[in-house]
């Protein structure tokens, strides 16, 4: 039994009379966090040493190749008109994808732009870099239909129409973008689908465009198209900005509290290239959302996929699938709604994995300064969970920072999902008036010692994990085909980042680094991405599960590929790979490298 199991019993008693206790109290940022039990905020010992698979943490490196692959870009806010409008805060998403269908991972930076009205301002764009497989990318923005400007947010990407190659779904603060591709060059057909996002209507009756965050492509209905949920923020505009601030004097950027919320939006896919917006009669019309981040995962094995979505000062919402494509919200009742203070955390970054390999899932997401990070278990085969940051030693290392991209793996290979997250605060002058926090704050890196635990070895990897950045998107992915993870991440008024993971790993008996399986589903039309695909791994007592899916982190999209840890195993005993439809594959005895599995035609 791990740690983490032997702590829940006594947090099920707090959690349950908390909850009780302060269900209607008010949500305020500058309120210090009560830490579950004392011990839990201690700082935990500088000795990476842990009884349980391994007595230390791994030494790897990330190394910046950022400049010298040929990335340069730069992320606009809008801040120079001097205006402190609160989407100036949020940044923006990245995506490693595979978007010309050569094997191999690009990448996407989404932008966003100057405002209208500051003459000063640049229209800057978001970019798209081809991989030149040598370690370089080139920049086909302009070749590929992307030469334009809007203030985006996040991206999402699927072959939504089944016809052979990725789509992009791009939101932003005003109309989001439905881009078709079309043999490498990027189409719009946002009208024609019908998921260019809502309106609404302020006081004096002005309609403002719906301000759209994260994104994911899923099969809501089982029929096998992939259908669109998209979540919204706060109603905010131009010309409703209100004045907020920190010192009681001059302006500061706005937290969510001072707008309404917007409810998430549904679009069931019809098959013909254009989309149904089911919202309402699907059951998510939740118009208190605030939301930001959301994640895919099936909590009960029923092959349904249900939703996670995080929301800025508000209830996280837990959507169970009840199949048809309708849904029930369970966030409160399924105890992921509030923290153990009865209080709404800011929610931002979201992901989902099984930390012991144990088909037990824990949804980890990224909250605000004196915030601790979440990392809800769930409790048995039902729809309970339990916050145990705590006994996995996350509150104290990250009580201080502002988490918004997140994403759990397995970075040095030994069959356990790991936690990278990218950190920075909404507020450039925030230390004048808390003296703990800064604006820029560094990335962290969580070792997963297979016991509970998520040690911080940030200080032990160095690099940008030592160099405080204002850290926004993040996502994951292959990028030189080596067989581990590299890191994509971008910052609010900076500069992307692209993270190469050098594999310095524990070495096995015969000297050699880790060994990992890198596998490629192509699924059955109309679902050649196999989203919501279930595969499970044996290499003799380790056995590993993931689904394929979109969606998780902030604002960003990793890669589709499933990259599979095996420390020094040389073979796999056993792929068993069940289709979104329920039918079953499986494979034995492999060799570790890449495969592209594909699913055998219906009969």
């Amino acid at each position: 039994m791990s740690v983490a199991r032997r702590c829940a019993a006594p947090c099920a008693v707090k959690l349950g009379l908390c909850g009780a206790l302060f269900l209607f109290a008010c949500a305020d940022e500058e309120v210090e966090q009560a830490p579950a039990q004392e011990v839990y905020t201690k700082p935990v010992s500088p000795a990476y040493a842990h009884v349980g698979k391994s007595s230390q943490a791994p030494q790897v490196t990330f190394t910046d190749i950022t400049r010298q692959a040929g990335i340069e870009f730069t992320h606009e806010t809008g801040s120079g008109a001097g205006n402190l409008w609160m989407p100036e805060t949020m940044g923006s998403g990245c995506m490693l994808f595979d978007y010309d269908g050569d094997g191999d991972e690009d990448i996407l930076l989404v932008n966003s732009t100057s405002w209208p009205d500051h003459e000063k301002g640049r229209q800057a764009r978001s970019l798209l870099y081809t991989n030149n497989g040598d370690g370089t990318f080139a920049d086909v923005s302009e070749e590929a239909g992307l030469a334009f400007s809007v203030y985006g947010m996040g991206v999402s990407a699927a072959d939504y129409d089944a016809d052979g190659d990725t789509d992009l779904y791009l939101t932003t603060l005003g109309e989001n973008l439905l881009l078709r591709n079309d043999g490498g060059r990027f189409a719009d057909v946002t009208r024609r689908a019908g998921v260019g996002g809502t309106s609404w209507q302020d006081e004096e009756g002005r309609d403002h465009p719906e301000w759209s965050t994260g994104a994911t492509w899923v099969d809501v209905d089982g029929d096998g198209w992939l259908d669109l949920f998209v979540v919204n923020y706060v109603r905010w505009s131009p010309a409703t900005d209100l004045f907020f601030s920190f010192d009681g004097k001059e302006k500061s950027y706005a937290t969510p509290q001072q707008y309404p919320g917007s409810t998430p939006r549904l679009y069931r896919n019809r098959g013909d290239g254009q989309f149904e917006e089911i919202t309402e009669q699907a059951g998510v019309m939740l118009t208190h959302a605030k939301s930001m981040g959301v994640a895919v995962a099936d909590f009960n094995g029923n092959r349904m996929m249900d939703l996670v979505v995080t929301n800025d000062t508000q209830p996280n919402f837990l959507l169970q699938n009840l199949g048809e494509g309708q849904f029930e919200e369970l966030g409160l009742a399924a105890g992921i709604g509030y923290d153990e203070t009865g209080r709404a955390r800011a929610g931002m970054g979201v992901d989902i994995t099984s930390l012991e390999n144990d088909g037990v899932l824990v949804i980890g997401i990224g909250n605000f300064s004196r915030e601790a990070m979440t990392l809800f278990e769930q409790q048995g085969e039902g729809q309970i969970f339990l916050d145990i940051a705590g006994p996995s030693r996350l509150v104290q290392p990250t009580l201080p920072t502002l988490t918004f991209g997140l994403r759990f793996v397995d970075y040095d290979l030994d069959g356990y999902q790991d936690l990278v997250v990218a950190n920075g605060h909404i507020e450039p002058e925030i230390n004048a008036v808390q003296q703990e926090a800064t604006y820029a704050q560094a990335p962290q890196l969580f070792w997963n010692d297979g016991e509970g635990r998520l040690v911080d070895v940030s200080e032990k990897t160095g690099g940008l994990f030592a160099t405080p950045i204002v850290g926004r998107g993040l996502a994951v992915g292959d990028i030189d085909n080596d067989g581990d993870p590299d890191l994509l991440m971008t910052t609010n008024g900076g500069p992307a980042y692209l993270l190469r993971n050098e594999r310095i790993t524990r070495a096995g008996p015969d000297g050699s680094t880790a060994k990992s399986m890198t596998l490629t589903l192509q699924g059955r039309h109309p679902n050649p991405d196999a989203l919501g695909a279930v595969v499970t791994v044996t290499a003799g007592d380790l056995v590993q599960t993931a689904m394929v899916k979109t969606g998780s982190s902030y604002l960003s999209q990793s890669s589709h590929s499933l990259i599979f840890g095996l420390g020094d195993r040389t073979r796999v005993d056993r792929v068993e790979v069940v289709w979104p439809d329920g039918t079953k594959e499986i494979l034995v005895d492999i060799e570790t490298g890449r495969h592209e599995i594909k699913a055998k035609p219906a009969e």
